[in-house]
């Protein structure tokens, strides 16, 4: 029975090859999904760099504020690619660039601007678990999920005697189910 190709040996060289090519991405998928978790008490993607206090000739009412006056305010403070304004509800303006972002306060024209730096390693790690630009890597992002699904089944597997699935891994497997299935259906 272990001498054919789903035998105990050759799906325990299978089990631990795939674990071994894939260790990198495991854990660089692990970790970025622990960020992502707590992407907005972390912003994993970015540090605050430099902070600045500006006082600004912005003022009420705000539909004064025009995307030409955005340009001279973003000229005069060296901010380079402008994506967006908004205005919060309390009419508060936010101006976002690609690396920095501007608060500015209607009221007496007080803002902060803060530049962004990207998180070494944790930006790059982040930028692997959602990008899905590309064919090729979404391919091997497939690939990869399927390699994880053969791991934790095969795993299943490569125990014998006491601590086999059959005889307690069920258990632990069933117990692990618990929380996401009360996630589902408390929530989905």
């Amino acid at each position: 029975m272990s001498n054919h190709f789903w035998g105990n040996k050759n799906l325990r060289n299978l089990h631990r090859d795939f674990g071994y090519f894939f260790v990198g991405l495991i854990i660089a998928f692990a970790i970025s999904g622990i960020a992502q978790n707590h992407r907005k008490q972390w912003k994993p993607d970015k540090y605050v760099y430099e902070f600045k206090k500006v006082q600004t000739n912005f003022h009420f009412p705000k539909e004064s504020v025009t995307k030409d006056s955005v340009q001279v305010f973003s000229d005069q403070y060296q901010l380079e690619n402008f994506q967006q304004f908004d205005f919060r509800k309390d009419s508060t303006l936010v101006i976002s660039y690609k690396s920095a972002d501007a608060t500015i306060h209607l009221a007496n024209g007080k803002g902060e601007i803060n530049i962004w730096r990207k998180k070494p390693v944790l930006a790059q790690l982040n930028f692997l678990h959602k990008f899905n630009g590309n064919n090729w890597w979404v391919w091997y992002s497939d690939i990869f999920g399927l390699a994880l699904a053969f791991i934790a089944i095969s795993g299943m597997f490569l125990m014998k005697g006491k601590y086999s699935f059959r005889k307690r891994g069920w258990v632990l497997a069933l117990a692990g189910m618990i929380a996401p299935l009360i996630i589902l259906f408390l929530f989905y």
